[in-house]
């Protein structure tokens, strides 16, 4: 294939590529490179680059992105045995979750995650797109399978085991996001989960506190807390639960002290604020003055708690992003997003629009 077209699919494959990293990969000079575009403009085959203006800048949410399977029992849950199920199916992985809750409620949204070339694949992206998330920065790998989440749910809806196949965001390394360097220095805001690789998440967090851009880790399960780089200097926000909080410090967690010295264990690591969830005992979370509890709302029906955690950092992430640093309203309104999450059976609340915390029917703001 000519080198015009070698580049121009690399252009097509990721609009944020830089001319250097064009260069490298052809073997060019930069000068070649900036011929080869010039004339690919003039043949309007691209129109410009993939600039980001200063008042569209997105949150970019970096990691999982996979097809979602539950299995719900028809009745209570007997281990070994067979149970009568019924199964659904629908896109999941904490960023994308996270990533269509924020381009839902109105904020300009994009998502670095890899798929594999399989069916599963493209239609993550399609129906990403389709929600209007920037999918452009994505990895796709020929050969491999798209990331799977198969859980088992108890006919009251509250999950009983979970089962990931997230392989393939092995793929997403250091070295590939040096390619996509450009659109994290565009970002407002960048969402990571721990489904990383632990060298690709401290690389991001190194650009994070080197471009000025602010960075949220939202942690995904006990086994992978340990994907948390110790140094965290330059990280504004932690998400994590009450295990993987009690994992990443090596003991066990039973009073709201312990928690708070956990974690002022992590903001001695680099970490500005910190935020532990604990289901029905709400959240407790750092501020400048010392520790806060956020009680959680009252009890709603339960149809399928899958996706609330994301939710809920989705109202954090999307409370940061409005420029309001008020972390206990950032959790009430998680709350709100919880709530109406477990209370439907998708894994995003097709409720979500945007103003959605400006209507009174979701006034959270106490005296």
């Amino acid at each position: 294939m000519p080198k015009k077209e070698q580049l121009y699919e690399l252009i097509r494959s990721n609009p944020f590529i830089s001319q250097q990293d064009l260069a490298g990969h052809l073997g060019l000079s930069r000068s070649a490179v900036a011929n080869y575009i010039a004339t690919l403009v003039r043949e309007r085959r691209i129109l410009g680059r993939a600039y980001v203006l200063p008042d569209h800048r997105p949150i970019l949410c970096i990691g999982a992105a996979n097809l979602d399977r539950k299995l719900r029992t028809m009745a209570k849950l007997s281990l070994g045995t067979s149970n009568p199920a019924c199964q659904t199916e629908s896109f999941g992985g904490v960023a994308r979750n996270i990533a269509e809750n924020l381009v839902r409620l109105g904020a300009p949204t994009a998502l670095v995650t890899a798929v594999g070339g399989d069916a599963s694949g493209r239609a993550l992206l399609a129906y990403a797109d389709e929600a209007g998330i920037d999918t452009r920065g994505a990895l796709r790998v020929d050969g491999a399978a798209s990331g799977t989440y198969t859980a088992v749910l108890d006919h009251d809806g509250d999950m009983r085991v979970a089962l990931a196949d997230m392989e393939i965001n092995e793929t997403l390394t250091p070295d590939f996001f040096a390619t996509r360097e450009q659109q994290r220095a565009g970002a407002a805001l960048i969402v990571a989960d721990l489904n990383l690789p632990r060298d690709a998440v401290a690389m991001l967090l190194e650009g994070s506190r080197r471009d000025g851009v602010p960075m949220v880790i939202v942690a995904v399960s006990e086994p992978k807390i340990d994907r948390l780089p110790r140094n965290l200097n330059g990280l504004r926000l932690l998400i994590l639960n009450l295990g993987e909080l009690a994992a990443r410090v090596g003991r066990a967690l039973a009073t709201d002290a312990e928690i708070a010295a956990a974690c002022a264990e992590l903001q001695g690591d680099g970490v500005q604020d910190v935020i532990v969830t604990r289901g029905a005992h709400g959240v407790m979370l750092t501020g400048a003055d010392g520790m806060h509890i956020v009680e959680a709302q009252p009890t709603v029906d339960v149809v399928d708690v899958t996706g609330a955690g994301d939710a809920f950092a989705a109202a954090v992430c999307w409370t940061l992003y409005n420029g309001e640093q008020d972390l206990e309203l950032a959790c009430r309104r998680g709350h709100v997003l919880a709530a109406m999450t477990i209370a439907c059976a998708q894994t995003v609340s097709p409720q979500l629009v945007p103003g959605l915390f400006d209507s009174p029917a979701h006034d959270i703001v106490t005296d």
